[in-house]
Order: C-alpha cells, then structure tokens, then sequence
C-alpha cells in the first residue's frame, strides 16, 4: 500500500512539472451557459494533445486551458473549435505559465 502512495506521488510529482513550462491559455466565449455546455467543451479539449488543467467559468464565459510545453492552441483552432459547437468564440489571451 504504501508502494503504491509513493508511486502515485512521484507520478504526480513528474506530471506537474511536465506542463510547468507551458502556456496559459484564457478565451472569451459567448453562449456558455449550462455545466453540459462546459462539459462538452472540456472534451473537445481534452483531446487535443498536450492539454493540462481546463476551467470553464459560465458566469464569466471564460474558458482557461494550461498547455505543456512546446504544445500551443491557435485563434483558428479555437474559432473552429467553439464555433463548431455553437457557442460564440471572442478573443483569446496566452501567458506564461
């Protein structure tokens, strides 16, 4: 048991320093109003490669992504993205993590 504790730490350990150097990403969408609006957004999401930690805040219509490293979200790929799902993609704003 306690091999296992210690093995789960240390992956996570290696998994937080994996998208310590990666991007932040904070996009302005129109049309999020629902946690099923938010969860179908996280999927999408999810299945691009590299993404970390995704926030959906449906008051604020702000969707927050942390990227890994060398991995970079595009404002066409986010158009598409959140078009395709029928919400209203506005700006997007990246920082360092």
């Amino acid at each position: 048991m306690k091999k296992q504790i210690l093995l789960a730490l240390f992956g996570l350990f290696f998994l937080q320093i994996a998208f310590a150097a990666g991007t932040h990403y904070e996009m302005r969408v129109d049309g999020l109003a629902c946690p099923f609006c938010a969860y179908g957004i996280e999927k999408k999401l999810k299945a691009i490669e590299g993404t970390g930690k995704i926030k959906v805040d449906l008051d604020k219509g702000l969707v927050s992504v942390d990227m890994a490293e060398g991995k970079e979200l595009t404002e066409e790929q986010m158009k598409k993205l959140f078009n395709d799902s029928g919400f209203t993609y506005r700006s997007m704003k990246k920082t360092p993590l």
